[in-house]
């Protein structure tokens, strides 16, 4: 599902990735922690191909990144990719069921069957009674539920997760993380997940820790 062999990557004279690898397979839920700095979110941002690596290469679901730029990039990464944040980042004067359609509308789906599959994530994930809430009318976990069945608007390959309980209680953490194994099992759905959550982390089936910019053996 995603190849990455030798990526580095630098800001000015600080080498923040300095020659990752990493392999993860589909359905596989890997987690990533280490010490602030370390390099997890700079990793999670150049598998998400937000940021490009100065050297390495990177390999999504047999299809090999680097080559892309632009358009074809952002078709990619909007086709193969859901993004889950600590913030949330729904739009707030939107609907729960409008903020999930955008990522439909972008990927070029018709308003009928954004919104059909929009509401499915909902009744998947039990917030149908909220579709018409908007953020500001939602609990944090309800916000965050909302911000998952975005990220699998378009059925991605994959869903990168940079500390997505950070902003919740431990109930609402529990549930999220609970979530998170339900639809691997159910969807086969891969997940990345950068967080400090010990918790989370075991959970998961790989636990892989950065330091310094590297995977520690």
């Amino acid at each position: 599902m995603i190849s990455a062999r030798e990526v580095k990557k630098s800001y000015g004279d600080l080498k923040v990735l300095k020659g990752v690898n990493l392999e993860i397979k589909k359905g596989e839920v890997v987690s990533i922690v280490g010490d602030s700095g370390a390099g997890k979110t700079t990793l999670l941002q150049i598998l998400g191909t937000l940021d490009r690596a100065d050297k390495g290469s990177l390999t999504i679901n047999g299809q090999n990144t680097v080559g892309l730029s632009g358009k074809k990039l952002a078709a990619f990464r909007n086709e193969h990719i859901g993004f889950i944040f600590q913030f949330h980042h729904l739009l707030p004067e939107f609907t729960a069921l409008e903020n999930i359609c955008i990522a439909g509308f972008i990927s070029g789906m018709n308003k009928n069957n954004a919104e059909k599959r929009a509401i499915e994530l909902l009744r998947r994930l039990g917030l149908e009674k909220r579709a018409s809430h908007k953020p500001n009318e939602l609990s944090g976990g309800e916000q965050q539920r909302v911000a998952v069945a975005r990220a699998m608007m378009n059925k991605p390959s994959v869903i990168l997760a940079d500390e997505p309980s950070g902003n919740l209680d431990s109930k609402n953490a529990k549930a999220l993380h609970d979530l998170f194994f339900e639809l691997r099992d159910e969807l086969g759905q891969t997940f990345v997940i950068v967080t400090h959550n010990l918790e989370l982390a075991k959970m998961a089936d790989r636990v892989l820790t950065m330091v310094d910019g590297k995977f520690q053996e």
